[in-house]
């Protein structure tokens, strides 16, 4: 079984239309994120990622979006073995989810 689960546009849109606790963390660069970002992201990077795991809901649906959903894929097993339960890579990425939501 896979650390992390793989988890389409739409599916990401039903997630959080159903429930205010998922928590969503992107892993691109602080330019591209401030460029533009799914709402109530979190840009995770080496520097923040200690204070994140520390302070976040291992309880709570997490999900990791990267440009085009290749990196989420490690860096959501990554979070998977530090403890969270549910772990979700966004299919397509940040690129997928700006075409969907333009």
């Amino acid at each position: 079984m896979s650390a992390f689960t793989h988890l389409s546009i739409n599916q990401l849109i039903h997630m959080t239309q159903e429930s205010s606790d998922v928590q969503i963390v992107d892993i691109r660069d602080a330019a591209s994120f401030q460029a533009g970002h799914i709402a109530n992201s979190i840009n995770l990077n080496n520097e923040n990622i200690s204070h994140f795991i520390a302070d976040a809901d291992m309880d709570k649906p997490l999900v990791v979006v990267c440009y085009h959903g290749m990196s989420s894929q490690g860096a959501a097993s990554y979070l998977h073995e530090q403890g969270f339960d549910a772990v979700y890579s966004l299919d397509g990425g940040y690129s997928a989810w700006s075409l969907a939501n333009s």
